[in-house]
């Protein structure tokens, strides 16, 4: 059934697992974050979605936003002497958003209904496949990061989870990361996820240049 969930439009996408910091200047996503702090906002978690190329950051219409999006679950949250907050949130389930609201509340709410994988399908191909994406995850990082910028995904870590996990340690464009986030096939996910990885590793290869490391990336990002 559809639900009314609080949502917080990016020019990023968030990948289920994935963490997020973000630091809440706007007065709408400061009330945002004392609701989701005093347990307002049921489940303490709220939707990043993210916004369509325009010239107005300013949402007030479904057709600026993707279709699908994923929820924030709020994990820590420091309040600053001048009100602003730094929240770090962590990707949840993923969603269609059906319609918006930007009259009820003093942020943006939205309608929506959750986005469920397909089932992996069973046989020997699965587990070639997951060990192939491991070792692209693997030769990325090795070309792209310090030893102790990453790690090896968990080896229990389940299949449909997979492809979400060792994207989040490769910068892809925001088309990339929607595409991988938009995608209920696991299997089809995971080749994608494949593909990326193996495009980067060459690209940084061929222009023997690294990125910035992940620990650059902590610092709360300031979108609101």
């Amino acid at each position: 059934m559809p639900e009314s969930l609080p949502l917080f439009p990016l020019q990023a996408v968030l990948l289920p697992g994935a963490s997020l910091p973000l630091h809440i200047f706007e007065p709408r996503y400061r009330q945002l974050t004392v609701d989701l702090v005093t347990g307002a906002v049921p489940g303490r978690e709220f939707g990043v979605v993210a916004m369509r190329p325009a010239n107005d950051n300013e949402v007030t219409e479904l057709a600026q936003l993707r279709e699908i999006g994923c929820t924030a679950a709020l994990r820590q949250a420091k309040r600053l002497p001048d009100g602003r907050y730094d929240i770090i949130t962590t990707g949840g389930r993923r969603f269609r958003l059906l319609d918006l609201d930007a009259t009820s509340a003093p942020y943006l709410l939205g309608t929506v209904e959750w986005l469920p994988d397909h089932a992996v399908p069973k046989g020997a191909g699965v587990a070639s496949l997951a060990d192939a994406a491991r070792a692209a995850h693997r030769r990325y990082c090795e070309a792209a990061w310090q030893d102790d910028d990453w790690s090896e995904p968990p080896v229990d870590l389940d299949v449909c989870e997979l492809a979400h996990v060792i994207a989040a340690d490769c910068l892809l464009t925001l088309d990339d990361r929607q595409r991988l986030l938009e995608e209920t096939r696991p299997i089809h996910r995971l080749r994608m996820a494949v593909r990326l990885l193996n495009r980067e590793t060459g690209l940084l290869t061929a222009l023997r240049a690294v990125p910035a490391p992940p620990s650059e990336f902590t610092t709360p990002i300031s979108l609101n």
